[in-house]
Formats: structure tokens, sequence, C-alpha cells
């Protein structure tokens, strides 16, 4: 049975959760899911980023695919889970972390029953030419390694004021001579 929440968001299929809502595509996604009448949460490891957005009627919780503890509460009713993290800024070990964090997201989803996983990771061919390319290929594996059905988006370099490769470029152009 469908209910409605004050805000107009229907919970028909239950919540959607945007993990990583604080990064470049969360922030626009979750707009996008609230125009539609979803009802959303939004997670972070950082929810001051998500606080600023001032997102009427969304759900703002901490949660930390590094620190499985912190999941449960993030998916808690939650029908559909993007999966929108990366530990590129890291360090070195990020490929670990990021196959750790998606181990730990995949199994809390299951024990939550989440109904489905959307994964955003990057165009990767047979033989990935990059570590970033390779961890992204390897993190949509552990996902679908779980019991949870995985949509995996593959993306190339997604460009736009605000992303990393938008400030990386913007600040080569600036500060290097041509």
């Amino acid at each position: 049975m469908s209910e409605t929440t004050a805000e107009g968001a229907s919970t028909a299929a239950g919540k959607i959760l945007v993990f990583g809502a604080s990064g470049y595509i969360g922030r626009h996604l979750v707009p996008a899911l609230l125009e539609r009448g979803h009802a959303v949460r939004a997670a972070a490891r950082r929810p001051a980023a998500m606080a600023a957005e001032g997102w009427p009627g969304v759900e703002l919780v901490h949660a930390d695919a590094l620190a499985p503890e912190t999941l449960p509460t993030a998916l808690e009713g939650v029908s559909v889970a993007y999966f929108l993290m990366h530990s590129m800024a890291e360090g070195g070990d990020f490929p670990e972390k990021e196959r750790r964090a998606a181990k730990n997201f995949a199994t809390a989803a299951e024990r939550a029953g989440v109904a489905r996983i959307v994964y955003l990771g990057g165009l990767a061919p047979a033989e990935p030419g990059s570590r970033h390319l390779a961890s992204r290929a390897a993190t949509g594996d552990m996902l679908r390694g779980g019991h949870v059905p995985v949509t995996e988006l593959r993306a190339p370099v997604i460009v736009g004021p605000g992303s990393v490769a938008f400030e990386v470029m913007r600040d080569l152009a600036a500060y290097l001579p041509v």
C-alpha cells in the first residue's frame, strides 16, 4: 500500500538511499529524485556537506562504508540504494579500501532487505590501464558478489562545475603556463 509523506513523497517502493550524497553526482541525484516524488535518505561521511544543500524533506544520515556499524541506520527501510562513494582521496591504498567498502555495503544491504543497489562505476576495458579504473571495476565486482541485485552504470569522466575532474582541469588551466 502506498503512503505519502508530509512533503508529498510516495513511499510505495520504500525509501531511496543516495549513499555518497555529498559528492558531485549525489548532489544532483537527490533533487532529481525529490522532483519525481521519491522519499529520499541521503548518506555521506561528511553530513555537514549534505546539510548545506538544504534539501527539503530529505533525511540526512552519517554513514561510512568503511565503518560497517554505521550502515544499518542508513539502509533501514530502503528499497533502492545508489552507491556513489569512492576512496581515491584516501591515499595510495584506495583500491583495497574501495573493495572493503563495497563488501561491507553489499553485506549490510542484504541484511537490511534492500531490493536493488545501483552503482555508478567507470568505463573500463578488460585490462584497465589505471589503478582508478581497475578499482572501479573491482568495486562493481564486490557489490555484485552479494545477494542484492546490482544495476551497474559505467560512465566516462563526469565533468561539471564542482566535480573533481572539472576542478583539476580548471586548476591546470589556471596555474600551468601554456
